[in-house]
């Protein structure tokens, strides 16, 4: 944890860095006293009082900001007095920060000794404050004026043999307005190189679902979860990741909801919730969330829905008409046929193999989804970060389909994204493979013409980089480096770039994996007051179940010299593309009222834009699935998948290991060493193991290994290793192990990529342990 002071121009702020694991008494409940205690801590560290005190009481609310961290929705009509989580509040402190990085800083680090610190020591030096320059051959980053960082933009585009040697990634966190002028920017240029946090994430989600049901987004709200009566949750841990998930889920119990967790490891956050603004929560025992806990194999989640499945057919084939929603089937369904033929040849002996389940909780789990009027089926990175990716959630879609689960009140598919705007991005096109319809009202409303081929997603980006086909990177927003799979490879494409350009509100380890030469372009945070010209401005965001509303930021920015999002993107595409250009830049930056006006006649549902944001709780974008039972896929109709049954064995002598969170992070930025709800706290460089693979390895808890990973390469067997990891006795599937990332990012080879979505299979790396002399 960092030391609570603020240090002038000419130091550093001091970082705690343990280097000694601690593991303590695993927690089995979330949230309470100790959550509100450690989101003060860090916000009196960061802020002091009474900026704290303003900035938490506008976090979420009506006339205040969207949070910087996950997307979760705030209850229709309702809004609490404190409507944030831990993590929440530490992702505000993070950007609201009173410390500062400036020229000053730059001067005193080299590119090279900046490469030496970690991410969190990089991070909590507090917000960039100028546009930074690192020239070729240069060691150390100096200050420009925004004009001559736009000329060197520009220079380096002019200079392009075809718009494709451009890149322009984006982080979930970037508004809509940002993410629509950032893709038409792309587009006027030339190309659809579009890839962003979604490609590493939610990726298969959106694969599965679009070939499913037509659309790839989640198909409940707020209100259909807290009335379902069956809410399964798959490989998803929001005790951590989307902590404000488990005040819904809480009013789900109340209302009578079963709750049945599907996870390698138990998350406390699923067990008992203990809401801070509820008495009960304070002084008492909180509320039990889940029912069940099944504690499923890595990679064993498709194995399982299947095996439900075909025990929901069984009880159909015994009392026709009693389970099956058979009218859904017949008048919205295709593909049913092959599908129960898959599940009549199912070998039961493959789902228990799969799972590491006994067959009687499965039989128990199949009980619950045929007695259940009304199911959620809730997911997360879990399922989307394996090989089998989007056949798992084909599955679990299928799965509802039998039951009628799609366009119903209280039941249907939700994916929980994660980044705050990470939906609305893709909403906007920030997209590499955009469709037809939306590029022709692109070119109709702004008299440009969009390339039609499709560009590179984040996987494919990296692999252009690496063959030199990449002149420019640029990224809005994120952490390239750290989100990215392989961290080697990801760290040496970079360098072939001739320019990489990082549009930051603080620093990170992709401002030190450089190209030949590279651009800081400090940007205002969701917290911060956008005012141009005298003129305040206020952006939109679109939560995980389709909800857009407006997020205005109230603080003072940390520099005069900080520029929107929106300022920065226009400004580079003046300068790049020319005053002649059909697009008038300069309007859509001085006036985001405008660029709403052109999103709302070039994206259905959008229309009314200025209007219906400015709502009590903004509008709700069209679902045709939910809305209406219609399915704008291949065949009209919700296609049933019958994909061949995949799960990941463990090779004799290895183990599954999967990558995760710790509690004192969001994504790549790391706010402590504390991962309190599973006991462990100090080094981050730990990897977690079922005490009999411990003992059957010949290791010790506490001791230190290395940790290689294993996949077949086009030579042969190849390897990836990260070095002095100490091993931490848990409760997880026997072959099974976990451990954090960005840490275990280079175990990641860029080649092991989910089926159809080309996303990094992060939660099902086959590994060895080494122990260190």
């Amino acid at each position: 944890m960092a030391h609570i002071h603020h240090p002038d121009a000419d130091a550093d702020v001091t970082v705690d860095e343990p280097d000694v694991v601690h593991v303590d008494h695993v927690k089995h409940y979330a949230a309470g006293v100790p959550a509100v205690a450690v989101a003060l801590q860090r916000g009196m560290e960061q802020m002091g009082p009474v900026r704290t005190a303003r900035t938490l009481a506008k976090l979420n609310q009506r006339n205040g900001f969207d949070c910087p961290g996950c997307a979760w929705p705030e209850t229709p009509g309702h809004r609490k007095h404190a409507e944030f989580c831990e993590n929440g509040a530490k992702a505000v402190a993070e950007e609201a920060t009173r410390r500062q990085v400036g020229p000053e800083f730059f001067a005193r680090h080299s590119v090279a000794d900046l490469a030496t610190r970690s991410g969190y020591w990089l991070s909590q030096q507090g917000r960039l404050t100028h546009p930074m320059y690192l020239a070729p051959g240069d060691t150390h980053y100096r200050p420009v004026d925004w004009d001559e960082a736009d000329r060197i933009v520009a220079a380096e585009f002019a200079a392009m043999t075809t718009p494709d040697e451009a890149v322009f990634y984006t982080s979930g966190r970037t508004s809509n307005e940002a993410a629509f002028v950032y893709q038409l920017f792309a587009r006027s240029l030339g190309t659809n190189n579009l890839p962003d946090c979604s490609n590493m994430c939610h990726e298969s989600s959106g694969t599965a679902l679009t070939s499913s049901i037509g659309i790839g987004k989640g198909s409940v709200s707020v209100p259909d979860l807290e009335h379902a009566d069956l809410i399964l949750i798959a490989g998803q841990n929001p005790g951590t990741n989307h902590p404000r998930m488990l005040g819904t889920l809480a009013n789900a119990k109340a209302n009578g909801a079963r709750i049945v967790a599907i996870n390698p490891l138990p998350e406390a956050g699923l067990m008992r919730f203990k809401d801070p603004q509820k008495v009960g929560g304070v002084i008492g025992t909180g509320s039990k969330l889940a029912d069940d806990f099944l504690q499923v194999r890595i990679g064993g989640d498709m194995a399982l829905f299947r095996g439900v499945a075909k025990l929901v057919l069984d009880a159909e084939r015994a009392a026709p008409g009693t389970v099956f929603d058979q009218d859904f089937l017949d008048e919205h369904c295709a593909g049913v046929d092959d599908y129960l033929t898959l599940l009549e040849r199912l070998d039961f002996d493959d789902v228990l193999a799969a799972t590491g389940l006994t067959q009687a909780q499965i039989r128990d789990l199949a009980d619950a989804v045929i007695r259940a009027d009304r199911i959620v089926l809730c997911w997360a990175m879990g399922l989307t970060q394996q090989r089998h990716g989007v056949a798992t959630i084909a599955e679990g879609t299928n799965l509802l389909l039998l039951r009628g689960m799609i366009g119903k009140p209280g039941a249907g598919l939700c994916p929980v994204r994660g980044h705050s705007n990470v939906q609305g991005d893709r909403t906007m096109g920030i997209y590499e493979k955009m469709p037809e319809a939306f590029l022709a009202a692109v070119d109709h409303e702004f008299g440009i013409t969009s390339p039609r081929a499709h560009g590179f997603d984040t996987v494919a980006a990296i692999d252009a980089m690496t063959r030199g086909q990449v002149r420019v990177f640029m990224a809005m927003g994120g952490n390239f480096v750290s989100a990215a799979p392989d961290t080697r490879a990801t760290e040496a494409a970079l360098a072939q770039c001739r320019l990489t350009v990082q549009v930051s509100t603080k620093l990170n380890e992709s401002h030190v994996a450089t190209g030949h030469a590279a651009l800081i372009l400090p940007t205002l945070g969701r917290t911060d007051k956008d005012v141009i010209a005298g003129v305040p401005q206020q952006v939109s965001v679109e939560d995980s179940m389709s909800v857009v509303h407006l997020s205005r930021g109230s603080l003072k920015p940390a520099s005069e010299l900080l520029h929107s999002e929106v300022a920065i993107i226009c400004d580079l595409a003046e300068a790049t593309l020319g005053p002649d250009h059909p697009v008038e830049w300069s309007a859509l930056k001085h006036d985001y009222d405008l660029i709403r006006d052109r999103i709302s006649r070039v994206i259905p549902g959008f229309e009314g834009f200025n209007t219906r944001v400015r709502a009590k709780d903004g509008f709700v974008l069209p679902h045709p699935p939910r809305d209406a039972r219609k399915f704008e896929t291949s065949t009209g109709r919700a296609n049933f998948a019958a994909y061949p049954l995949e799960w990941v064995p463990v090779p004799a002598g290895r183990l599954i290991l999967q990558t995760m969170r710790s509690h004192d992070q969001y994504n790549t930025t790391i706010y402590g060493h504390d991962d309190r709800y599973r006991g462990v706290s100090g080094n981050r460089h730990v990897v977690l193991l079922h005490p009999d693979d411990i003992t059957a390895r010949g290791l010790r808890p506490g001791q230190h290994v290395d940790v290689v990973s294993e996949f077949d390469g086009p030579d042969g067997l190849e390897e990836r290793r990260v070095t002095d990891f100490e091993v931490v006795a848990y409760d997880t599937p026997r072959g099974n192990a976990a451990a954090y990332y960005p840490e275990t990012n280079p175990l990641i080879p860029l080649r092991s990529v989910a089926a159809e979505s080309n996303t990094p299979v992060s939660k099902a790396v086959v590994v060895r342990l080494e122990p260190r002399a």
